[in-house]
C-alpha cells in the first residue's frame, strides 16, 4: 500500500444561488503543511471562512493561492458544475459530481490521500481515508482556502456571465436571491442560467413567468 503523502481540503460555494453553478475546491499540500493547524496568518489578515471575508481580502487569499501553485508549494483546483446538472439531478448529487471532478483534476492516488472536507461533504468512496469536519470552514485552514478558490472562481464565472445577460446584474448578486434579483425576474424572466428546479419553490411567491430555457430577454 503507498503511504500517505497529502493533505487535501475540499467545500464548496454556490449551494443556495438561484442561478449558475455551484463550485466546489479542492488544495492539496504536502501532509506535514502547516496548512493543518488551526492558525494561519500570512501578514495581510487571518485566514477565514471565504463568507466571512470581504471580496477584496478574498481576491487577496485567491492571488497567493496561485503564487503558492508557482512556487509548487501547493496545489488547487476548482470544478463548476452547471444549472442543467442541478435541475437534472439535484444540488446534493451536483456537488457530488463537483467533487469527483476535482479530484480527478488533481490525479492524486486515492491512497495517498488524507481528505478534510466541509460539512456533510463526502469524498468517492475510493478515498478511504477521508473525514467531514462541521463547521471545517471556519476551523481548518485547507478547507477555508478551498471555500476562498471555490467562491472566487465561482464569482468570476458569474460577473463573466453577466455580459452576456446583463439585464439581471449577475456581477452585484452572483445569482444569490436578493431583492434586485428578484424584480429582474419579475420583469423578464428567467435566463438559461436560472436554476428552474429551485425558482419553482418561489413561483407564486413572485409570480415568475417561467420562460422557455431558449428565450432570452
Amino acid at each position: 500500500m503507498e503511504k500517505t503523502k497529502f493533505l487535501i481540503g475540499i467545500d464548496e460555494a454556490g449551494r443556495g444561488p438561484l442561478a449558475g453553478p455551484v463550485a466546489v475546491g479542492a488544495v492539496v499540500v504536502m501532509l506535514r503543511s502547516n496548512l493543518g493547524r488551526k492558525r494561519f496568518d500570512l501578514g495581510f489578515g487571518a485566514l477565514r471562512d471565504s463568507k466571512q471575508l470581504s471580496p477584496a481580502r478574498r481576491e487577496t487569499w485567491f492571488k497567493w493561492l496561485k503564487q503558492a501553485r508557482r512556487k509548487k508549494k501547493l496545489n488547487f483546483a476548482v470544478s463548476l458544475v452547471g444549472e442543467k446538472i442541478i435541475d437534472r439531478r439535484g444540488i446534493v448529487p451536483a456537488i457530488k459530481i463537483g467533487i469527483r471532478r476535482v479530484l480527478n483534476k488533481l490525479n492524486l492516488s486515492p491512497t495517498t490521500c488524507h481528505i478534510l472536507l466541509d460539512g456533510g461533504l463526502c469524498a468517492p468512496v475510493k478515498y478511504k481515508n477521508q473525514r467531514t469536519i462541521i463547521r471545517g470552514d471556519r476551523t481548518v485552514p485547507i478547507i477555508m482556502l478551498a471555500s476562498i478558490a471555490a467562491k472566487v472562481r465561482r464569482d468570476h464565472r458569474m460577473i463573466k456571465l453577466a455580459k452576456l445577460y446583463p439585464h439581471y446584474d449577475f456581477e452585484i448578486h452572483k445569482g444569490y436571491g436578493t431583492k434586485r434579483h428578484y424584480g429582474a425576474l419579475r420583469h423578464y424572466g428567467l435566463s438559461p442560467l436560472h436554476r428552474r428546479s429551485f425558482l419553482k419553490k418561489f413561483e407564486k411567491i413572485c409570480k415568475i413567468k417561467m420562460l422557455p430555457q431558449t428565450q432570452r430577454p
